[in-house]
């Protein structure tokens, strides 16, 4: 069953874009939003390294997803990633997604991507969301 939204044709998340990657996003004790994701020839940046603009979309999407999941609509307003280390074609990345700080309409998030393989740091990002409603439940 697909969820009625705008965000079905999402580039990282959206079930009805045939080119997405379609990460599928979930809660974990409602304070940790996680996801995993397995690069690909096809996201390839430099030769046999995963493009940082794809890895910042996962990021993104993981911190948007925290606010989302407990029924919010948010858009970023700014963010700050850094890149700790390569990711190489046909790795597993797991993404995580926590809330620094809340005050009203801004949330803050902290997101992050490590290697399944060995927990290595990927890439890392700080981002500051503005939430615009409540999502009809």
């Amino acid at each position: 069953m697909l969820l009625e939204s705008s965000a079905n044709r999402c580039f990282v998340c959206g079930p009805s874009n045939e080119s997405g990657l379609k990460v599928r996003f979930r809660l974990d004790r409602d304070d940790v939003c996680r996801a995993e994701w397995t690069s690909s020839k096809e996201y390839m940046g430099y030769d046999g390294v995963t493009h940082g603009g794809i890895l910042f979309c996962l990021l993104d999407d993981v911190m948007a997803n925290l606010l989302f999941l407990r029924g919010e609509v948010c858009v970023t307003a700014k963010a700050d990633v850094r890149f700790h280390s390569p990711l190489g074609m046909n790795e597993k990345v797991l993404l995580s997604g926590r809330l620094v700080k809340r005050r009203g309409s801004l949330a803050i998030i902290e997101g992050d991507a490590r290697r399944e393989t060995d927990n290595e740091l990927i890439a890392s990002s700080t981002a500051r969301f503005v939430v615009q409603a409540k999502l009809d439940t």
